[in-house]
């Protein structure tokens, strides 16, 4: 984890400087931060570059990550039971921001609506591409761009009548100020009245997960970091992340004057349970569309919200 102590290790270089006070002069101490500030701007740049080789190399794997299995699909299928609910009635023009392989694109354009996606890499793209293709739906999808949610300054204010951000881009911005004007940007191209859903990957599912299956890891400093404050810098087997909680991302929006509606656990209360799941879907099919109506009935509630691995926000402008 290099990234990670670089930047420990920076942050304690200021406590030290600054608590020195009036041993320091005022330009040492503003050197030490402009340090600081250029150390977190090149952990911020390190860290998309290691979310792009991530994703480079995943890109099959996460094409097919959301139909591999009834676990997985179970993300998938309750996304689009809420993004049907909260889509315009009348057909438009939908932003999919970091859609990467084009699952979700080729979904909305066979419910008859246009699409931009995307997305920061274009290895993703390739295979989105590939995909509107084999689907025949590449004239529902306008346009295909490359690049950043957190610059959206290709479009103009108030272009689309949905803006829609799933399964988790904004948790692979760690930097906080980024990660806001993200949400500022995808405001901001949305038109007046027009829903906003974004999902992300859930924190407390990320310590259960590393008591039940990593519990070594507890032992480093990985663990109290993501803890207490969500941040993962890469090095043990996945992307860079920020993983939230629900009413941290909840403020986020709020603090933006934007309407937040309601929030879904997308794995909901089988959050973590892969072998179960999957096992009651392919064995016992009337229990499992039992499960699927309990699951629609629970997903909303706080705990289904804070429990899952990957959580949605509906808002609107």
């Amino acid at each position: 984890m290099p990234v990670m102590l670089g930047r420990h290790n920076c942050s304690v270089h200021i406590c030290a400087n600054e608590k020195a006070g009036g041993n320091q002069s005022i330009a040492a101490i503003l050197g030490v931060r402009l340090l600081y500030s250029m150390a977190t701007s090149n952990l911020s740049s390190m860290s998309e570059k290691l979310v792009m080789k991530y994703y480079s190399e995943q890109r099959v794997r996460e094409w097919k990550r959301l139909a591999i299995d009834p676990y997985h699909k179970l993300e998938f299928d309750t996304t689009m039971h809420f993004v049907k609910k909260y889509l315009p009635k009348t057909r438009g023009l939908v932003l999919d921001a970091g859609g990467g392989p084009g699952r979700y694109a080729i979904e909305l354009c066979k419910l008859g609506y246009e699409v931009i996606l995307l997305d920061l890499s274009p290895e993703m793209l390739e295979v989105a591409e590939q995909q509107i293709r084999k689907f025949r739906v590449k004239d529902g999808v306008t346009r295909i761009l490359q690049g950043s949610i957190d610059d959206l300054s290709m479009f103009e204010n108030e272009t689309f009548d949905c803006v829609v951000c799933l399964g988790g881009p904004l948790s692979h911005i760690v930097d906080q100020a980024r990660r806001e004007r993200a949400i500022t940007e995808m405001k901001r191209v949305a038109k007046k009245d027009s829903n906003i859903l974004v999902s992300v990957i859930g924190r407390f599912a990320v310590l259960v997960t590393e008591l039940v299956r990593l519990p070594k890891e507890i032992e480093l400093d990985i663990f109290p970091r993501i803890r207490d404050t969500g941040d993962y810098f890469g090095g043990y087997g996945f992307a860079p992340c920020h993983f939230y909680t629900p009413e941290e991302l909840k403020k986020s929006f709020e603090k933006k004057r934007i309407r937040v509606l309601e929030m879904v656990g997308l794995e909901g209360l089988a959050s973590g349970h892969h072998r179960e799941t999957n096992r009651l879907a392919r064995k016992q099919p009337k229990a499992w569309k039992e499960w699927w109506k309990t699951h629609l009935k629970t997903c909303t509630d706080q705990v289904s919200v804070g429990i899952s691995e990957h959580f949605m926000i509906t808002c609107r402008k």
